[in-house]
C-alpha cells in the first residue's frame, strides 16, 4: 500500500497546487489511484505574525503542531510546500514525530541531476535573504544568485499582496520575467521558483531560463516516497 502523505499548508494557493499535483500525477500514473493525502493548515495570519517578526523558532513550532496532528491520524511522512517556512523547519526538523521531505533539498537534488552549476532564486524577501536555498544548493556544489535589495522587496510585496490571494497580473508576470532576464545575463543556468505561488504565475514558456518549480518538485518527491 502507498504511504500516507501529510501536507502542512501555509498559504492556500500553494498548498492547493501541491495537493492537486499529488492527486493528478498519481492518478495519471496509476489510473485514478493516488496515495492517501491529508492536509492540515493553520491560519496564515498565525504564520505571518512570526515571519514578519523573523521569529523562526515560532514558525517551526507551528509546523510541528501540524506535523503532530498529521502523525496522529496516520501520515507516514510530511511535506510543506511553503518555501519561506522552511527557515523555521530547519530549527525543529529533528523533533518531528514523522520524517519531512525538504523542499530546498529536493530542488538542489534536481539541479544537480540536471548538471546546473549556478541558479537564480526567486521568493519572498525572507526566503531570498535567509539560508534555506543557500545551504541546500551549496551542499550540492551549486552556486546561487538572488536579485538586488530593491527587486527582492518588490517581488516579496507582489507575492504577499497579490499572489497568495490568487491574483496573477500581467504586470507582475513581466516584473518576474525581467528579474529572470538579469539572472540569465549573469550566467545562471536555471531559475528556482522558490515561492509556492510563483509556478502559478511563471510557466516554462514565460522564462528565458529553465525553471525549477519548487511546488511540483516537492509533490513529485512525495509521490516517489509514498510508492517506494
Amino acid at each position: 500500500m502507498p504511504k500516507h502523505i501529510g501536507i502542512v499548508g501555509v498559504t492556500s494557493e500553494g498548498a492547493a497546487l501541491c495537493y492537486r499535483t499529488i492527486c493528478q500525477e498519481g492518478e495519471a500514473q496509476n489510473g485514478y489511484a493516488h496515495p492517501e493525502v491529508t492536509l492540515h493548515n493553520l491560519s496564515l495570519a498565525d504564520y505571518m505574525r512570526s515571519i514578519e517578526a523573523e521569529d523562526w523558532p515560532e514558525v517551526g513550532r507551528l509546523l510541528l503542531e501540524s506535523a503532530e496532528k498529521l502523525a496522529r491520524i496516520g501520515a507516514s511522512f510530511v511535506i510543506c510546500p511553503d518555501n519561506t517556512a522552511h527557515q523555521g523547519l530547519n530549527l525543529v526538523r529533528e523533533k518531528s514525530p514523522i520524517p519531512w521531505l525538504h523542499i530546498a533539498e529536493e530542488i538542489a537534488a534536481l539541479a544537480k541531476q540536471r548538471s546546473y552549476s549556478k541558479v537564480g532564486v526567486l521568493g519572498t524577501r525572507w526566503l531570498m535573504e535567509g539560508p534555506v536555498y543557500t545551504e541546500a544548493l551549496t551542499a550540492q556544489g551549486i552556486a546561487c544568485e538572488f536579485p538586488n535589495r530593491e527587486v527582492r522587496q518588490r517581488i516579496s510585496a507582489l507575492i504577499m499582496n497579490e499572489m497568495v490571494f490568487g491574483r496573477f497580473a500581467p504586470t507582475t508576470r513581466q516584473y518576474f520575467q525581467d528579474a529572470i532576464q538579469v539572472f540569465a545575463r549573469n550566467g545562471c543556468q536555471a531559475v528556482v521558483l522558490g515561492c509556492t505561488e510563483i509556478p502559478l504565475l511563471i510557466q516554462a514558456h514565460d522564462s528565458v531560463l529553465p525553471i525549477l518549480d519548487s511546488t511540483r518538485t516537492l509533490a513529485r518527491a512525495a509521490l516517489r516516497a509514498a510508492n517506494p
